[in-house]
């Protein structure tokens, strides 16, 4: 698929079109892009729990995240490719992710910290494009390959931003890792500002086509395992694992460390499908995923003390991260150029929906049974769905 016009630029106009330096922006684009989206993610829980009185709220807020990113990722998916164009739509991301931070930073209520999750989840949403885009300058047969490579950017940003908000929360109190994020969503703009995009030709969006794609086992089969981890992830990593750490006596650094020790372990997972995509193969490498995620839970529900705890995230993150980029790539990888922002877009919308059961599902779980036996439950039933899962790839022929 070629995206960008790598010819020669008029005098005086100041963009770029090289490939390699087009990874470049892209690469350090999506570093600041996330980190703008997890500076506060450590202690959001904690911080959402002051505003509200019981778990199963805290896991609405949480999820609202997970849920307007699903809802918008389609639907955007869709409109770039109607247009043409990438960047305008990723700009527009980048802008909200400032904006959902603000909301939060400055609002007294639940309600407020919910709305502006939701608008986070929207910013969310441009993880769609950016794929899209990074994958267009990679050959088709490197589509796992490429978004591996870019995940490991991904991972790699969300863990150096999220072991940050300890120290904002003791600087500055937990406003202050919002404003952080408010001005590194400016800097992730002015990144991809020089990026040059050259128009695709349109694609009007039909009915039929859509349909199409949608059930197209290459496409929907990965899709749905994708939620399947990102539940587990939700559930436990990056909603309750925090609240857990809290009443084993873990402080706000100690938090910090949890949470970003655990996104750059995901590091090591995505490293792991970047390598041994090709060898391993990849439903080998899902059946590794959803056996990490199950122990990883099971073991978090067992955990008597933070450093069970601590082994149990690690576990968690490697499945997380071999996981991510595997079924990411595979929805993909056997699309048309012309229809892959559609294609990532469902991808991720469905996921999405994991990233929204997890917190509220469990949230609610939790309130009736405990969060550890929430987690207990959560690794068993990944485990047994995982299994299936792997089979039902298989059948479709990835």
């Amino acid at each position: 698929m070629k995206a960008f016009d790598t010819g020669e630029l008029p005098a005086g106009q100041a963009a770029v079109s090289s490939r390699k330096a087009l990874i470049i922006l892209y690469v350090l684009a999506v570093a600041f892009y996330w980190a703008s989206l997890y500076f506060y993610v450590p202690t959001l829980p904690l911080y959402v729990k002051t505003r509200v009185d019981s778990l199963a709220a805290v896991g609405t807020i949480l999820s609202m995240y997970g849920l307007w990113q699903a809802i918008i990722r389609l639907p955007l998916g869709i409109a770039s490719d109607w247009a043409g164009w990438r960047k305008p739509f990723i700009l527009g991301g980048f802008l909200l992710s400032a904006v959902g931070a603000y909301v939060m930073a400055t609002t007294s209520t639940g309600f407020g910290l919910g709305a502006g999750r939701a608008v986070t989840g929207l910013a969310a949403g441009t993880w769609v494009l950016l794929t899209v885009v990074f994958s267009g300058l990679f050959p088709p047969e490197d589509a796992v390959r490429a978004t591996a490579m870019l995940t490991v950017a991904n991972s790699l940003s969300r863990m150096v931003s999220s072991g940050m908000n300890g120290w904002l929360n003791e600087t500055g109190g937990y406003p202050l890792a919002f404003f952080v994020a408010i001005g590194v969503a400016f800097v992730a703009i002015l990144v991809v500002l020089p990026a040059r995009e050259q128009r695709l030709a349109p694609v009007q969006p039909s009915v039929k086509g859509i349909a199409g794609l949608i059930t197209r086992p290459d496409v929907l089969r990965p899709s749905l395992l994708g939620a399947l981890a990102q539940y587990v992830t939700w559930a436990a990593t990056l909603s309750f694992t925090p609240i857990l750490a809290s009443n084993l006596g873990a402080s706000d650094m100690v938090q910090s460390l949890l949470t970003s020790g655990s996104i750059g372990v995901v590091t090591i997972g995505n490293l792991l499908t970047a390598t041994l995509a090709r060898k391993a193969g990849n439903r080998t490498l899902a059946g590794w995923s959803f056996a990490l995620l199950a122990a990883g839970a099971v073991l978090a529900g067992l955990a008597p003390s933070l450093v069970v705890l601590f082994v149990a995230q690690f576990i968690i993150s490697v499945g997380s991260g071999i996981a991510h980029p595997l079924f990411m790539g595979l929805s993909i990888s056997k699309v048309d150029g012309s229809q892959r922002s559609t294609a990532m877009g469902l991808h991720q919308a469905v996921y999405g929906f994991g990233m929204f059961a997890g917190p509220s599902l469990s949230g609610a779980l939790a309130d009736w049974m405990g969060i550890q036996p929430m987690f207990i439950l959560t690794g068993v039933l990944c485990l047994i769905l995982g299994y299936l899962g792997v089979r039902w790839l298989a059948s479709a022929g990835l």
